[in-house]
């Protein structure tokens, strides 16, 4: 069973508290797994627990989300804050680290992994490139700028996931059913809302959404790279994965999922296995 821990960070006048769950022996070599934009780091269960008989694997909840702390200012809710709280927390572990990013998370390992001195010794991106469009960040705004849900029941919650969360690809109804109970948060009266701060999108809700180029900080990170992408992926082109592989990471392509594969799939997870433990 993982515990649970949490670590201190300053930002601005203000000390926060960000949650994380352990995995596996402290000894062992260190694997941090980063979660996406509304999720938390309880979505990388399965693929902790394989990895956790030859790593010490540490998933975060990212500020505002899961068992971390809301932030009282709302815009603070972008990537130069979430390296902040990771910094803090690679510092708290003091040991070299391989990384683990789901869409928000590779960003924040991306950025980890171009400074100086970074501890982080391997990086695996899911659908995460160094090109992001515009349409898919818009797509992203869409969905996130309406009222904050509440649903009647986990089953509504399920519900809404499989609809909004399809491109994660062909999970079993075991598998829904966990990531609805991970992400609901329960309000008085019995009814659910999602695991995170509904102020999260004020960023996102506040800008029109510009193709990003990461390209810089991609060509900083020289240590070896695992790229993975969901086949139908909006948000990481067949061409900028390409051009990635073609600048000598590895890749995986996930049929059947888009943005981002759950990496729940035992195909996937041996994947990264063997890539973390190559030397």
């Amino acid at each position: 069973m993982p515990s649970l821990a949490t670590v201190d960070y300053l930002l601005g006048q203000r000390f926060y508290r960000m949650a994380y769950l352990e995995y596996g022996s402290p000894a062992a070599p260190a694997v941090v797994c980063v979660h996406g934009l509304t999720r938390n780091g309880r979505d990388f269960e399965p693929l902790a627990q394989a990895l956790s008989k030859d790593f010490h694997v540490i998933c975060p909840d990212l500020p505002g989300r899961g068992a971390s702390e809301w932030l009282a200012e709302s815009m603070a809710y972008q990537p130069p804050t979430y390296v902040v709280a990771l910094s803090y927390l690679l510092a708290q572990l003091n040991k070299p680290v391989a990384w683990v990013g789901t869409s928000l998370g590779g960003i924040c390992g991306l950025m980890l992994a171009a400074a100086q001195n970074s501890p982080i010794t391997r990086l695996v991106l899911n659908d995460l490139g160094p090109h992001i469009p515009a349409a898919a960040l818009l797509r992203i705004r869409d969905y996130m700028s309406g009222p904050p849900l509440t649903f009647a029941s986990l089953a509504a919650l399920e519900a809404h996931l499989r609809f909004i969360h399809a491109p994660f690809g062909p999970l079993t109804a075991a598998q829904w059913r966990y990531l609805a109970e991970i992400s609901a948060r329960p309000l008085p009266g019995g009814t659910f809302a999602l695991h995170y701060d509904p102020a999260i999108a004020d960023p996102i809700r506040a800008t029109m959404p510009v193709d990003a180029d990461l390209w810089p900080v991609w060509e900083a990170v020289h240590i070896p790279r695992l790229v993975v992408r969901g086949a139908q992926s909006d948000l990481l082109p067949p061409e900028t994965y390409a051009r990635m592989l073609a600048e000598g990471a590895e890749g995986l392509e996930v049929a059947g999922a888009g943005h981002a594969p759950a990496l729940m799939d035992a195909p996937t997870i041996a994947r990264l296995q063997a890539f973390l433990a190559a030397r």
